[in-house]
């Protein structure tokens, strides 16, 4: 897995809103022109991520599905409907002043045939799929310069800092990321399959934690 570029976030010098802007449409071409190759009847289009670009809160997922890959955008489907109302909850948007950014780690959809089903049914990303894209989110939070991460799920956690514990053991604890605090929680997907009041109060827990370091 490539790592990540060294040294701490908070030592680069300091970008405008503009340049931010500007830097991260030149990073999405270069994404497009790179994902190219890869563009099948699976994965239809590249999903960069979407939301402002002066962010204080980058949330990161694992891949786009279904939907995200129909519309191009990240989290748009049930679990990204369930996403922004813990954005909302927050008193945050996902729009482009908001306050947020959504990415994840791959940046195409990754998906195989089920025959049980007579259907495409998504998957995690090979680690091989992870390697090529992550670089592709270093440059984004570089960009972005967050100052807390949220990831959601399993692999977004194990791909960006390489840990190989299970969220439901690490979340709520604090990670870092080039000096960036992390903290991993439940996917929205896992939250609607396992849609309990302990794991509702887990994931806002973890939100909270994650609004109370944003404003140290």
């Amino acid at each position: 897995m490539p790592p990540p570029p060294p040294g701490d976030i908070a030592d680069l010098p300091p970008l405008t809103r503009r340049q931010k802007e500007e830097a991260l449409e030149a990073l999405r071409l270069e994404l497009d022109a790179a994902c190219k190759p890869y563009l099948s009847d699976v994965a239809t289009r590249v999903v960069f991520g979407e939301g402002d670009p002066d962010a204080k809160l980058l949330f990161v997922g694992e891949g786009p599905g279904a939907e995200e890959d129909r519309l191009g955008r990240p989290f748009v489907g049930r679990s990204g409907q369930l996403l922004d109302k813990m954005i909302g909850a927050l008193k945050m948007k996902r729009d482009a002043t908001g306050g947020v950014f959504i990415a994840n780690i791959v940046k195409l959809r990754c998906a195989e045939w089920d025959d049980a089903h007579t259907r495409l049914t998504d998957r995690p990303p090979t680690p091989e799929e992870a390697a090529r894209a992550i670089p592709f989110l270093h440059s984004q939070i570089e960009i972005i310069r967050p100052k807390v991460i949220v990831t959601l799920g399993a692999p977004a956690i194990k791909y960006l800092t390489g840990t190989t514990q299970g969220v439901t053991s690490i979340r709520g604890t604090w990670f870092s990321y080039r000096g960036i605090p992390v903290m991993p929680t439940y996917h929205p997907a896992f939250l609607l399959r396992a849609y309990t009041e302990e794991n509702r109060r887990k994931v806002w827990s973890d939100l909270q934690a994650a609004q109370k370091k944003i404003a140290e």
